[in-house]
């Protein structure tokens, strides 16, 4: 499964911004979709994740109340909504698609596959 990452772009701190996570060839329904980000200078580390069938997403304390994830069945793809943006989060973004135990969702290494990044700079 290849998965494309798009949506990135500058914005100011206060601005939304909406990335999107779409696969080649297949449905994203059988995987859970998990958002990872990295910093400059830092490891990567877990946004959130939507589930594939049951109960809903879950996100990293950071982006609680600020950040969304859904999924858009007619289109195939999974979205991060990011609102109330702040320098922190800038970052590379990243999507991934597997299927590990929901309670495990957070470790990007149960995840097989990933998309190869969007870039989000938020400016103060």
């Amino acid at each position: 499964v290849q998965l494309q990452a798009s949506g990135g772009g500058l914005v100011q701190t206060g601005d939304s911004l909406r990335l999107s996570c779409a696969p080649s060839g297949v449905t994203l329904r059988p995987y859970h979709v998990g958002w990872f980000r990295q910093a400059p200078g830092k490891e990567r580390e877990f946004v959130g994740v939507i589930s594939r069938s049951f109960g809903g997403p879950y996100y990293a304390d950071a982006v609680k109340g600020r950040f969304t994830i859904s999924r858009d069945n007619a289109k195939n793809t999974v979205n991060l909504q990011m609102n109330s943006l702040k320098a922190e989060d800038t970052a590379v973004y990243y999507c991934a698609a597997g299927t590990p135990a929901w309670g495990s969702a957070k470790l990007e290494r149960l995840y097989a596959h990933w998309g190869q990044g969007t870039l989000v700079t938020v400016s103060s």
